[in-house]
């Protein structure tokens, strides 16, 4: 479940990144609302996943997958030029997600996450 909902707060990156890119410096009153909104509802996912998920582990995915998301639907509707070796690059980085997702979990990934004496 961590996972899952680590992947949703990716998508929601990608959403908030490309309203932030719609809301022309925040004065576009529905794309400011959609950014704010889908930006505080993907740090309440990342936190939420970095629970359960090491916190470099879950950053790199997060950002990773935001960014690739966002490129993607940039070149696919037009907003940005598609090439082929951004299409390279961006299949580098999926590779590169899957493979932290696929990796050999760590002591910590096997439950909660403690940081100290305070959990």
């Amino acid at each position: 479940m961590p996972w899952l909902i680590l992947f949703i707060s990716a998508v929601l990156e990608a959403v908030w990144a490309t309203a932030l890119g719609a809301s022309d410096g925040l004065s576009e009153p529905v794309a400011s609302m959609v950014f704010f909104i889908a930006m505080i509802l993907s740090m309440i996912g990342l936190s939420r996943a970095a629970k359960h998920i090491p916190i470099g582990v879950a950053y790199a995915v997060w950002t990773g997958t935001g960014a690739a998301l966002t490129v993607a639907w940039a070149m696919a509707t037009g907003g940005e030029a598609a090439s082929a070796l951004k299409v390279l690059f961006l299949a580098g980085i999926i590779g590169c997600i899957a493979g932290l997702k696929l990796s050999k979990p760590s002591p910590a990934e096997n439950g909660p996450v403690h940081r100290g004496p305070e959990d």
